[in-house]
């Protein structure tokens, strides 16, 4: 298989931030309480993730080690205020749902830890299919969980209606049911890997 190609699938996989190295809990657990939020902090980080490690890789030769990771969360803020503004800009209820943790990404260690472990050490291809694969596998997970936790909290997902008014369970929408859940969704995905190596 291509480098580039299994660079990318593991960010998808073996490398899952969320299920496997179980990074970047914070925006994980916050904001799927939808599918829809999930998928757009999972875009938005991705967006991020990609950008920085293109950026991070062509400057890697300039930047002083003295000075590695302020000039790397440098460039990780320039793309989250992009972000940010066209978030305002184009879809306000959905920056205003996300809220805090959009600005939050310049410290997620999810893109300081692919800007410092990868971008930081590779050429811009793969620096580029790195935080591809790390921002799809992250959006993957946002979005699964936040589908589960629609589901289960109000009978949707995505809005539309799967189970009557009356189904659902308020837990679900709220903090713990973030914790049940993303605790079942690790034990299957680990259960799905080792049938795989097995």
């Amino acid at each position: 298989m291509n480098n580039n190609l299994k660079v990318f699938f593991n960010g998808i996989i073996k490398e899952n931030p969320t299920f496997v190295l179980l990074l970047g809990m914070c925006p994980t657990l916050a904001t799927t309480s939808s599918a829809i939020n999930g998928m757009s902090m999972g875009l938005a980080t991705m967006f991020v993730l990609i950008m920085s490690n293109i950026v991070i890789s062509l400057l890697k030769n300039l930047i002083p080690d003295m000075v590695r990771i302020p000039a790397f969360i440098v460039v990780i803020a320039t793309f989250v205020t992009i972000v940010q503004m066209v978030m305002n800009a184009y879809v306000p209820a959905l920056a205003d749902s996300l809220g805090i943790f959009i600005p939050l990404i310049v410290v997620n260690c999810i893109v300081l830890g692919r800007a410092e472990a990868f971008a930081s050490k590779n050429g811009v291809i793969p620096s580029f299919f790195d935080g591809f694969g790390i921002g799809m596998g992250f959006t993957l997970a946002l979005i699964v969980l936040g589908a589960v936790r629609e589901l289960l909290g109000t009978g949707k997902i995505f809005s539309f209606k799967i189970f009557p008014d009356n189904f659902g369970a308020l837990l679900f929408v709220l903090a713990p049911g973030a914790f049940i859940a993303l605790g079942y969704l690790i034990a299957i995905f680990n259960k799905l890997q080792d049938k795989k190596t097995n």
